[in-house]
């Protein structure tokens, strides 16, 4: 075992530590208002997970790191435990100023050379800045925010982990049409800052039409338009992954429009959300479009409150940049897939999911299937 693992391991204490020192001390905080007691103007936040993974049936010679290509460094089994603690402070020192900062502390029973075989968008042992940004609030539903923090366009899974921080300059506008709908518009331009040294850049606009919203049935329409550059550190690294590649580099550039319809609506007093997803990637002349449908069924957010889902998805080999869609699927394009969760609300911050993917790469003949159990706690 390295050093650099031995010293992540050492951080098991304190993740978990922190994790039920929030849980216990639940008085401090008021869910409702969002702010620490005694302290105005700031709050603290978070989330702990806690993630049994377990994959099988893995095409051999599949993984894409630096120097390696068909037929070489792949296993056929996956079993790993995986810890990932991230919490920080937003502090507003002015009517329309807000400065936030988080660090992300994580370990695994894996290490981090596995990482790129396993199609990881994260470290699985790291202590790194989750979050770093100032946020200007100006007038009524616009705000500039600078820095790292949550991507701000309203993507699926297919297009986007929602787990990456890539750093950069965001303007949100949103503004009432009608008496329950909503326009919204992002634009933004960011550093990807994924992993081994990335200089990706990233250039997005997205617009949506919110319709009646907070009534019974309701729906949106999402348009978008990502533009990735500055790919080939990426590609270099192996994070380019399933994307068609030629003498090592990617075959297309990767500017892609995406357009969402989403529904949602109560069923026996549970919400129900439909989704579609359609992608196209303008830069390529074939193997270019992305699909995805999901389904999900009521809440678990909530104590003692119960979701279940479906999602089924094909994305082809130059419809989706690999390096920045969900890692909870195992391939990243040239792939069909279909999803299954259930998930149970222990209380209103403490929940479990369980979550069944069978996934087939494009040109092979057998399925990939992975099972995640997940344990989460926010705050």
């Amino acid at each position: 075992m390295t050093r650099p693992t031995i010293a992540c391991k050492r951080l098991l204490p304190l993740m978990l530590g922190l994790a039920t020192a929030a849980f216990a001390q639940e008085d401090l905080f008021d869910p409702a208002a969002g702010e620490m007691s005694g302290d105005r103007g700031s709050s603290w936040y978070g989330d702990f997970l806690l993630r049994g993974d377990h994959v099988t049936g893995m095409p051999m010679g599949m993984g894409m790191g630096p120097g390696m290509g068909p037929g070489m460094g792949m296993k056929d089994e996956v079993r790993r435990v995986r810890g990932r603690l991230r919490t920080g402070l937003a502090w507003w020192p002015g009517d329309n100023l807000e400065a936030g900062a988080a660090i992300k502390l994580a370990l695994g029973s894996d290490d981090n050379a596995d990482n790129r075989s396993n199609n990881d968008n994260e470290r699985s042992d790291a202590v790194t800045w989750d979050r770093l940004y100032l946020r200007w609030h100006l007038g009524t539903g616009t705000r500039v925010t600078l820095g790292k923090d949550d991507f701000p366009l309203d993507l699926s899974n297919m297009l986007w982990d929602d787990d990456l921080r890539p750093a950069g300059l965001a303007i949100e506008h949103e503004r009432e049409a009608g008496g329950f709908d909503r326009l919204t518009l992002v634009a933004g331009y960011w550093a990807g800052q994924h992993l081994y040294g990335d200089d990706s850049r990233i250039a997005a606009l997205q617009g949506g039409w919110h319709l009646r919203e907070g009534t019974r049935l309701g729906g949106s329409i999402l348009l978008g338009l990502i533009d990735f550059d500055r790919l080939e550190t990426l590609t270099r690294q192996g994070l380019a992954r399933e994307n068609r590649q030629v003498d090592g580099r990617l075959a297309s550039d990767y500017r892609l429009v995406d357009l969402q319809l989403i529904g949602r609506a109560r069923l026996g007093g549970l919400p129900l959300r439909v989704g579609v997803d359609l992608a196209r990637n303008l830069e390529a002349d074939d193997a270019r479009d992305a699909a995805r449908l999901d389904i999900r069924l009521g809440d678990a957010g909530r104590a003692g409150g119960w979701e279940a889902g479906y999602a089924v998805q094909r994305i082809q080999s130059q419809a989706a940049m690999a390096a920045f869609n969900d890692d909870d699927w195992w391939f990243h394009a040239a792939a069909r897939g279909h999803l299954l969760w259930l998930g149970y609300g222990l209380d209103g911050r403490w929940s479990l999911r369980l979550s069944g993917f069978r996934e087939t790469r494009d040109g092979v003949g057998r399925d990939t299937d992975r099972i995640l159990l997940d344990l989460n706690f926010r705050w």
